[in-house]
């Protein structure tokens, strides 16, 4: 059957009901003749009458009252559904699963969207932590959440975040009685905190810059770690010298507890950007999310 029939079908059912086709085409909002001629179209496209028609009123068939007995219901579940698909536009409801790195959750997601959960209690937000480079749309998350040199190029991204600037960091038992490191290089002869990355199994590797000069350093140590927080207790602890964003090691600086090292070398790297697929019809849920994230100038 043509897809125009859906309108006869629901043209239909309404002059079925109300077994009158003026009334019908006041609730259709279209002329009694167009009704008429649509009506006499879906006949003769079914091969069956549907209609019984007389001067002072309409009545359905026997087969005209079967069918509206077998699409009416249904036609009234496909006007609710709809309905309700409009009032998400004023309530919007739904599960945003995104895909981050915990300091990322920490500094900007949880800040920012605990407004948003707490405005909008029908909209439910799932963080899965990931250092790996995941692909949203196979994992079937909405959107995920990464520096912005790592987003993939077919992406739509939005900053969420200012650039973020790592640094090396130990414990002063851990230092003393070492040589202070004076270039990366000089990393060689420390025991340092590795952070081992889902992709691969690999260790990721430290890296620098200073000037045009950018170097990228693979470390040795005691400890591997796939977390930033235990990373922080090993360095805290005196296990050796850790590389994370300067904010998560600022307070153990200012109080004392860790000692930067190769201040000049640290590196800065675009911030925090959300993406999601360009071909994808942004659901409002993920609408709010994405407004609520945005990064906007100072």
């Amino acid at each position: 059957m043509p897809k125009e029939s859906l309108n006869n079908l629901q043209a239909f059912v309404t002059v079925a009901r109300e077994r009158n086709f003026t009334r019908a085409a006041a609730q259709l909002g279209v002329s009694r003749s167009a009704l008429s001629h649509a009506m006499r179209a879906l006949e003769a496209r079914l091969g069956v009458r549907l209609l019984t028609r007389t001067t002072r009123s309409v009545s359905p068939t026997e087969a005209g009252q079967r069918l509206l007995n077998a699409i009416g219901p249904r036609l009234d579940e496909i006007e609710l559904e709809l309905g309700a698909l409009s009032d998400t536009r004023d309530k919007p409801a739904g599960t945003v699963r995104i895909t981050t790195h915990d300091h990322a959750i920490n500094t900007v997601l949880w800040p920012r969207l605990l407004p948003l959960l707490k405005r909008y209690p029908d909209v439910h937000v799932e963080f899965c932590v990931d250092y790996g480079l995941t692909d949203i749309a196979a994992q079937r998350f909405d959107a995920g959440v990464r520096l912005g040199d790592q987003v993939a190029q077919d992406m739509i991204a939005v900053r969420i975040a200012p650039d973020l600037r790592m640094a090396v960091a130990g414990a002063p038992d851990y230092l003393a009685g070492r040589p202070m490191p004076a270039t990366p290089d000089d990393l060689a002869g420390h025991r340092c905190i590795n952070l081992r990355l889902p992709t691969h199994g690999g260790l990721y590797a430290w890296e620098f810059e200073r000037g045009d000069q950018k170097l990228s350093v693979r470390v040795e140590g005691q400890v591997t770690f796939n977390h930033a927080a235990q990373m922080l207790r090993a360095a805290n602890d005196g296990l050796g010298l850790t590389y994370l964003p300067l904010d998560v090691l600022q307070p153990g600086i200012d109080a004392g507890r860790l000692v930067p090292v190769l201040e000049s070398w640290w590196p800065v790297f675009p911030g925090y950007h959300l993406y999601y697929p360009s071909h994808r019809q942004i659901a409002p849920a993920l609408a709010l999310v994405i407004e609520a994230l945005r990064c906007r100038p100072a």
